[in-house]
């Protein structure tokens, strides 16, 4: 069957057998849609029959928190690269719902479904077109969807599993309500939203009635994070999150401000009721809880919601699914597309890896070299442009002075720093000299690889950026680990003061500049055989790529 982009997935079983069924029929799902997946709960819908299906709205219930806990979890698991979200709008409390009423208007959801799934169990195989009928027209009642919606039946997958079914699960119980507000907040980063984000803003939206209140960690809260230079940029974060709520309930009044401290407006919005925590962030919410108490306003409901396993994790990464893990995994992988590079000779395919000091590029660049490339050495050039007889050699002594030979008549390179350190006019007249010279050199390995019919090279220039040298590569890929740590490696690699190795990241491009322009990261944070992995990730998807260059051209 060919697959689609969007779907809407209706569940109709009654919510106490969902949670034994949703990861099948998640499973049977993912085989049809692509990207988006809505899922839209509606216990105890008939399609049978050629009635015409009424919409039922459910009471928010414990049992609804709990099973959408267990959704996102199962979609997490078991068909990774879809978006799901669950849709709320038919969730409303006792007081709001007119039973079996008229269907209000149609929703309008960010992406437009092209596709209707359900597991509802046929009892006679001769109802299926009655069924899809009927699912069409209920599922244009609800959503904006195109006439011609093609509709799927998800229940021949589950036969077997119902029968298992009938002897597993647990009576009905009487359904617990769930206590709601008017007002509720949360916070966090939201970058890249993921299974236990959805969570947090399903399980939110369930309990507020009227307003959602959402804190967004800005710059000043995202200094200690993991990777933060991968973290999306505020902006998409926002937009990201606007849609998402739209979807799942626009009847709610979402506010989102940004949060430069872990409090926020939290503690001085006297409207505000409820607080939803994890069993991670409780402790925050309790050092709300103070500080409100504090500025005379009553303590906020803590809402506690379970943190939700990563069955991907790795041993670096978090046990929960958290966004340090998914940035971890996008190490190595191309997060920007290939500019046009079709000025460039097809092989030998050219990497450019820069970093900063003491970011561990040196050792990406031997590893690099081991699978395979030929690596081109920028430092190694730069001392052979200073060499007695060469053109840059000539200008150096011109612009800056014989004084600096040594007695062997070599450039006395140290002495040449101090003419430049912390001068920017004479340091661009040295760099103006020296770079080109050394852009020469690198051009002449490249097309020497070529004549020996190498298929990658990598050019290890610290200044690769800052030179202008990005012509001269297919692809940038940076090297990055946190500043403190770089000053770490640099005062134990150079013996020099913490002072001076700081002095030395600040004269150079910053990691989130660097990252702007790469289209491949790498970190060494981590023990060796992390980078070892994350090296050959990265060649193993590089080797993919110019595969399907040379089959394209």
């Amino acid at each position: 069957m060919s697959m689609f982009s969007t779907g809407i997935l209706v569940l109709t079983s009654p919510l106490h057998t969902l949670p034994l069924r949703i990861a099948p029929v998640l499973s049977s799902a993912a085989q049809l849609v692509e990207r988006t997946l809505y899922v839209h709960l509606h216990p105890g819908l008939n399609l049978g029959g050629g009635s015409q299906p009424r919409p039922v709205f459910i009471p928010p219930v414990v049992d609804l928190s709990t099973l959408i806990s267990r959704l996102y979890s199962n979609a997490a698991d078991v068909c990774g690269h879809l978006d799901v979200r669950v849709l709320l709008t038919n969730v409303r409390a006792q007081s709001q719902t007119v039973s079996n009423g008229p269907f209000p208007s149609p929703q309008s959801l960010s992406h437009s479904p092209d596709v209707v799934l359900t597991d509802f169990p046929l009892q006679d195989p001769g109802e299926s077109h009655q069924v899809t009928q009927c699912l069409q027209r209920y599922t244009g009642h609800c959503y904006v969807c195109s006439p011609s919606l093609p509709s799927v039946l998800l229940h021949p997958q589950l036969m077997k599993l119902q029968e298992q079914e009938e002897g597993l699960k647990e009576p009905e119980k009487k359904a617990e309500p769930l206590e709601t507000y008017s007002d509720v907040v949360v916070g966090g980063t939201f970058d890249r939203l993921h299974g236990a984000h959805k969570t947090l803003l399903n399980i939110s939206c369930l309990l507020a009635n009227r307003r959602f209140l959402i804190g967004v960690c800005d710059q000043a809260m995202l200094k200690k994070k993991v990777l933060k230079e991968l973290i999306e940029p505020y902006p998409l974060r926002i937009q990201r999150l606007q849609e998402f709520l739209q979807d799942i309930k626009p009847s709610l009044q979402v506010e989102i401000v940004p949060l430069e401290d872990p409090f926020g407006v939290s503690v001085v919005d006297p409207l505000l009721q409820c607080i939803v925590v994890s069993e991670e962030t409780r402790r925050g919410g309790e050092a709300v809880n103070k500080k409100r108490i504090g500025n005379g306003l009553p303590a906020l409901i803590l809402h506690e919601i379970q943190l939700l396993k990563d069955a991907h994790h790795t041993e670096t990464e978090e046990e929960k699914i958290s966004s340090s893990s998914l940035r971890s995994r996008l190490l190595g992988t191309l997060l920007t597309p290939l500019k046009d590079t079709s000025h460039l000779p097809p092989l030998p395919y050219v990497i450019g890896l820069t970093g900063g000091s003491g970011s561990g590029k040196s050792s990406i660049a031997k590893q690099l070299e081991d699978l395979g490339a030929v690596r081109i050495d920028c430092d190694k050039l730069g001392h052979e442009v200073y060499q007695p007889g060469t053109a840059a050699y000539r200008r150096v002594l011109e612009e800056f002075g014989s004084d600096l030979l040594n007695e062997d008549k070599t450039i006395n390179r140290r002495a040449l720093g101090k003419k430049v350190f912390g001068n920017k006019e004479r340091l661009k007249a040295l760099t103006d000299i020296v770079w080109p010279e050394i852009a020469l050199l690198v051009k002449g390995r490249i097309s020497q690889a070529r004549q020996e019919g190498k298929q990658v090279c990598v050019v290890d220039a610290a200044v690769l950026l800052e030179a202008g040298w990005t012509d001269m590569v297919h692809e940038v890929w940076v090297t990055i680990i946190p500043d403190e740590e770089a000053v770490s490696r640099i005062t134990e690699r150079d013996g020099v003061t913490s002072e001076d190795a700081e002095r030395r990241l600040q004269s150079q491009w910053s990691n989130a500049k660097q990252v702007e322009h790469a289209n491949v990261v790498l970190s060494t944070l981590w023990e060796k055989e992390v980078t070892q992995k994350q090296v050959l990730k990265a060649w193993n998807l590089l080797q993919k790529r110019i595969q399907q260059r040379q089959e394209g051209q």
